[in-house]
């Protein structure tokens, strides 16, 4: 029995998020079919992280146990063969028994991407949230880079989550420009259930002197979500990076 983990990246804009479901199509639906057609085995995935409906991937990590003996390199040129375009395997490796690519991870890195100009950009339909007011950067980003330690983030948890605790630990937060996006680059431990799209939200309306706060910690220090601001769209969302 081998564990193997496999890097992907993926358009998430046709999929219903990673996990499973009944009546709606999902990255690990689709792929744990095409390891059916690549292998003929049925296995279960693991996934790094719950993505929701239309968020992207940059890198998402898989791994599942496989008596099978196809080789590493097999794996990946099989699945992209199977897969459909808007999923890649980046790459297919074996990893030791105990290795989870949800429970091993130490940390993730997420980036929100915000079209920030007067006029739709095409390009970016469902890959980018079209934001056509103006944006200090500067007062955005200083009130980002205030979420930087070890908090408990109950005012950026969906209303209805039932996780535990909400005590994570975000290791750097920052905005910056890059001539009509403006990016949310963020990485912690973990996150919870729509924090990045609440974070963002929050950003835009304490930028826009919609909020009567001026950082988040602010509103963190509240432990409550009324106190944040509204959940940026998901397609702006993409899991950047995945470390173990």
């Amino acid at each position: 029995m081998r564990n193997l983990l496999l890097t992907l990246s993926f358009d998430g804009s046709e999929f219903h998020g990673w996990q499973m479901q009944k009546n709606a199509i999902t990255v690990q639906q689709v792929l744990s079919d095409a390891i059916f057609k690549a292998s003929g085995e049925r296995v279960v995935l693991h996934g790094c992280s719950r993505t929701d409906a239309k968020v992207h991937a940059n890198m998402f990590c898989v791994n599942f146990k496989t008596e099978g003996e196809m080789t590493t390199d097999a794996y990946v040129g099989a699945l992209n063969y199977y897969l459909p375009y808007s999923i890649a395997v980046k790459s297919c490796r074996q990893v030791d028994d105990d290795f989870h690519a949800r429970y091993s991870c130490r940390q993730k890195e997420y980036v929100y991407l915000i079209w920030n100009a007067k006029h739709r950009n095409p390009f970016y339909k469902d890959r980018a949230f079209h934001y056509p007011y103006p944006i200090d950067i500067n007062l955005m980003n200083e009130a980002a880079m205030s979420a930087v330690g070890t908090h408990d983030f109950t005012s950026f948890c969906a209303s209805g989550s039932e996780v535990g605790s909400k005590v994570r630990t975000v290791y750097s937060a920052k905005v910056l420009r890059e001539d009509d996006f403006v990016k949310f680059i963020v990485c912690g431990d973990g996150f919870l259930y729509n924090m990045v799209r609440i974070m963002v939200g929050s950003l835009l309306e304490i930028q826009g002197g919609r909020l009567e706060y001026k950082t988040l910690k602010e509103i963190i220090e509240k432990k409550d979500r009324l106190a944040a601001g509204f959940t940026a769209p998901a397609e702006g969302l993409y899991l950047n990076r995945v470390e173990y």
